[in-house]
């Protein structure tokens, strides 16, 4: 039996378990007015979840005949704040004729909250050293919880279930740019101006540096500050500050093009200047919050988080967690301290490093060019998840949270997550899979001895996960390790800083721990909010037989800081990707890339061509479509990258190759078709005639694409054409609208060298329009979709698009069909044109046949 076969069966058994488990199965009930000295009948419920489940755990110890249709824990309405972590332990399992249902009372709402209350608020009356006189009177201020040895400390605060925002130098969604940052030294100077208003900037203690590099930011506490005149100098704590200036990938980045990194400060109370900022004093314990409009601090629930995990399902390689299912409650408020303690800088996906740096001679076993070394961490999840199997999750909601929604970390099989909601999520919604063991360099092929450690056939279908990622942008929406048989359906993600869907690891070629995955029939929209180098799918390392269709891609989001303005992609496959079948994908252009991909990828069929019907099944199928109100799009009105900029410029690329042999022009044919896949441009675009090969697409990345064809194709001359001087278009000059999928003949020539008769031909066709209708005229009736007239010196590149699968041959004639003025048009040309070299004499035109 196939793993995809296996997950379909296992998928179909968890459904029914769901649904029939109540059948002869033992009910303990949970309440806010109940007592864990109660018996845990629904006369008699108890009060915490950890006390229900040490009753079940009885129950399965002593063979209750009671529990043979299994154990529903049944939790009523109310707001369950939790002062540890809920661990469910191998003893808790179930079986598949017997599960362990953690569920609620059918209508209610049933909140697992790991945060603590904040209230007492009142008018601040004195105020702290550095804060504005004119801030002061808009402040109310309330004690801290105070946890014995320490005040509760916290990096988030909600009220009323909003985020409110921790204090920064910058507003809205603005930010500054460093001005440079002395690696040797691991010092950053930053402009002093936008400071200036906050008093001695020296003496500001407990500040945070969040910069943004490439696909990533860092979070680093601030040491020390030194003004000079407008700049000053930061200096940070340890151990980020060594990372941060020591790894390569990703890094502070400084462009005069596209600006240096941009920045932001937190943390401080000189940057307490709007509604909806807070900032705790740890010292005094004590918490500072400007309402926003609307807010009653006297009656608003204000909550911080306490417990960075509420959940541990936890059981060992030997003795896994199995059948226990939790349905249809909500996680509530995790909170994540390790940036406040270590500083937070990731290498991807949210790992953070916890050492990194270049390499002095590049090379390691796996990968002979490969200039740097990193070792990561994996950060909190709310809920996590290690060596279970036939567990899950059901119409449950993972919301304000500092860190990970939900992680299947390691040693999991057989899992469902299925139609729960994420949103308001600090880093990823759910991460499943082993992303490098902190002992292990994160370019090494993952593939352990024994393989009950991979995470394997797991099911993630039907979650809409929303606002996610809003703290640390370089996490994802949906992010797998080293996984096998994974299924990634029907999911609607939005609303991300960085990618959709990140499946892989280990940037390898090398056959690893992952085959089989699947992500089909996703909607991912409003997504690369910040970071580039992203996209709504992205893959890594060698995943043979592994598929990626009928997703549907739309709306990136144009990211107002980023290193590379055009550098992000609708399906993205980064190094070491192989084995990959990725067809019937509907993105708006063909945007994609393909870096340093290894053997056996299989493109097909993707783009804004593909069928609308695709389009229509993908996402949340129509049991989960009411998720979609607790969507959040686009709330700052951010604009989106168009299908036109999308598109970027049309271009045609030649490349004339010397006359060495049909063997050399394939074997530079296959070099550009590779270039091509890098640049994101499809193998489609390329023509050839004779030792001419030619590029025609629409991307902006034509700066790219010279420059790696004159460095990886030797000795050939290459010619770029971006001049188009002449350009028919259906819907303009024919009132018709143009079909969905066209063919691109195109064509070659040279003007004659006479530069007074180049300059004739030019005028003829910037005035053909309106002296030579009939011209456009057969064009409409030729059912020619659009036609463009590129140049170069003299040679002109003539691309005529007509419906796919038409022939040329059969529609020209209709050009001068009833409508001789176009064979006068045709014959005053002539005297323009001579062939290019390497034309049979009285030859003008040559067609480029198009890559197969």
């Amino acid at each position: 039996m196939n793993n995809t076969l296996k997950s379909c069966i296992w998928a179909l058994v968890l459904g029914l378990l769901f649904n029939n488990s109540d059948l002869y199965a033992a009910d303990i009930y949970v309440s806010i007015k109940g007592s864990d000295s109660n018996a845990g009948t629904k006369a008699q419920p108890v009060a915490t979840l950890n006390n229900a489940l040490r009753k079940a755990r009885e129950m399965r110890r002593l063979n209750d005949p009671a529990i043979k249709g299994g154990i529903n824990i049944i939790i009523e309405n109310g707001f369950y704040q939790l002062d540890e972590p809920v661990v469910i332990r191998p003893e808790d399992s179930g079986t598949a004729e017997s599960p362990t249902i953690i569920t609620k009372v059918a209508g209610t709402e049933v909140v697992l909250s790991g945060g603590i209350s904040i209230s007492g608020w009142k008018k601040l009356t004195k105020g702290m050293p550095g804060m504005p006189n004119h801030i002061k009177e808009k402040l109310l201020v309330a004690d801290v919880a105070d946890l014995g040895n320490s005040y509760l400390e916290f990096r988030q605060l909600w009220v009323d279930g909003k985020k409110a925002i921790r204090a920064r130098d910058f507003n809205s969604e603005k930010m500054g740019r460093i001005l440079s940052w002395n690696f040797p030294a691991k010092t950053c100077k930053i402009p002093l101006p936008v400071l200036k208003s906050i008093g001695n900037f020296e003496e500001i203690k407990g500040m945070e540096m969040v910069i943004q590099q490439w696909w990533a930011i860092a979070n680093l506490r601030i040491k020390s500050v030194k003004v000079k005149g407008n700049e000053a100098e930061l200096s940070f704590m340890e151990p980020e500050s060594r990372v941060q200036s020591e790894h390569p990938w990703p890094a502070p980045w400084i462009s005069e093009k596209t600006g240096n990194s941009p920045f932001y400060l937190t943390n401080a109370i000189q940057f307490l200047d709007e509604p909806g900022e807070w900032y705790e004093d740890l010292k005094n314990g004590k918490v500072y919050y400007w309402p926003r409009a609307g807010e009653n601090m006297n009656t608003a629930k204000v909550i911080a988080p306490y417990l960075e995990t509420l959940v541990k399902m936890e059981g060992t390689i030997d003795h896994p967690v199995s059948h226990v299912f939790f349905k249809g409650i909500s996680f509530q408020h995790a909170g994540w301290l390790r940036p406040s303690h270590f500083g937070h800088v990731p290498h991807q996906a949210g790992m953070y490093m916890l050492d990194a740096y270049k390499l002095k001679i590049p090379g390691t076993p796996d990968k002979s060019g490969l200039e740097n070394q990193a070792w990561v961490g994996r950060p909190a999840a709310a809920v996590e998840v290690s060596y279970a199997h036939h567990t899950g999750f059901e119409h449950c909601k993972f919301e304000h949270h500092a860190s990970t929604g939900l992680d299947y970390k390691r040693g999991t099989y057989g899992n469902l997550i299925k139609g729960n909601l994420f949103k308001d999520i600090g880093g990823s919604g759910i991460l499943v899979g082993t992303f490098s063991d902190e002992a292990t360099e994160v370019h090494l092929p993952y593939n352990p001895k024994d393989e009950r450690e991979i995470c394997i056939n797991e099911t993630i279908t039907n979650n809409l996960i929303t606002d996610v990622t809003n703290e640390d942008w370089g996490c994802v929406g949906i992010g797998a390790g080293f996984v096998r048989g994974i299924t990634i359906a029907h999911n609607e993600i939005s609303d991300v800083n960085y990618s959709g869907i990140s499946m892989g690891w280990g940037w390898t070629k090398t056959i690893n721990a992952m085959r089989n995955n699947t992500i089909t029939a996703n909607k991912i929209h409003h997504y690369a909010k910040y970071l580039y180098d992203a996209a709504a799918i992205y893959t890594l390392s060698a995943q043979p037989g592994s598929v990626i269709s009928n997703n549907y891609i739309d709306s990136i989001y144009k990211a107002p800081y980023p290193h590379d303005p055009e550098h992000w992609f609708y399906l993205y496959t980064d190094e070491g990707s192989s084995y990959f079948t990725v067809k019937n994908n509907w993105t708006p252009a063909e945007k994609y890339m393909q870096n340093a991909n290894g053997p056996g990828n299989v493109w097909s069929g993707n783009g804004p061509k593909v069928a609308d019907s695709i389009k229509l099944k993908a996402g949340l199928e129509k049991d989960y479509i009411y998720l979609l109100k607790k969507s959040l799009l686009n709330k700052y009105n951010q604009p989106l990258n168009s299908v036109e900029s999308g598109n970027g410029n049309e271009l045609a690329i030649e490349i004339i190759l010397p006359f060495e042999g049909a063997s050399s022009a394939e074997l530079s044919k296959s070099i550009l078709v590779e270039i091509c896949r890098e640049k994101g441009v499809s193998a489609s675009a390329i023509y050839q005639w004779n030792n001419r090969l030619l590029v025609y697409a629409s991307t902006n990345e034509a700066n790219g694409l010279m420059r790696q064809i004159k460095a990886r194709i030797k000795d050939a001359e290459v010619k770029l054409y971006t001049d188009v001087f002449y350009k028919f278009e259906r819907k303009k000059h024919c009132g018709q609208e143009p079909v969905k999928e066209w063919d691109n003949i195109i064509l070659s020539t040279n003007l004659v060298s006479d530069t007074k008769m180049q300059k004739e031909y030019l005028d003829y066709h910037a005035t053909q329009f309106e002296k030579w209708p009939e011209v456009a005229k057969g064009f409409c009736n030729a059912d020619f979709q659009q036609l463009r007239i590129f140049k170069h010196g003299r040679q002109l590149m003539l691309v005529i698009s007509i419906p796919k699968g038409a022939d040329l041959d059969k529609l020209n004639p209709r050009t001068s069909l009833n409508n001789p003025r176009v064979d006068d048009w045709n014959n005053l040309m002539k005297k323009y044109q001579e062939g290019i070299e390497g034309t049979k004499p009285g030859e003008a035109w040559v067609f480029f046949k198009k890559n197969n």
